[in-house]
């Protein structure tokens, strides 16, 4: 059974940036993508990045394309956001996932397992 396990959220101002963490255990394929999402009370959950396992390939949702980035540790499994030049709009609870693939979990037609969420907060 695939657990996820996020950390790395906090309170970081206008323009600051911060770096997510999801540890992952009980993967049985790298033949999987995994992705971030994230949601913001009141709006429903929303892509921000996805990555494969066993490549480079990522996507990016429009607003993090130049301002996000996704890498991942496989010899860890562990995955990563690191965010720059955040914004009051960026905040949310962010949560990782794996699906088979990123169309897959991008349309989360086929969500393999959730982390717990991570709460970031930008202050204006």
């Amino acid at each position: 059974q695939v657990q996820l396990v996020e950390s790395g959220g906090g309170l970081v101002q206008t323009g600051g940036s911060l770096r997510l963490s999801c540890a992952a255990s009980g993967l049985t394929s790298n033949r999987l993508a995994m992705g971030w999402f994230r949601q913001a009370p009141g709006k429903e959950r929303e892509f921000v990045a996805a990555i494969t396992w066993y490549s480079d390939n990522a996507l990016y949702a429009d607003s993090a394309e130049g301002r996000f980035t996704i890498s991942k540790d496989n010899a860890g499994n562990t995955l990563y956001l690191r965010m720059n030049n955040l914004k009051p709009e960026d905040t949310a609870i962010y949560y990782c996932a794996t699906a088979p693939n990123i169309a897959k979990l991008v349309t989360r037609t086929s969500i393999d397992a959730w982390g717990q969420g991570t709460q970031v907060t930008v202050s204006s």
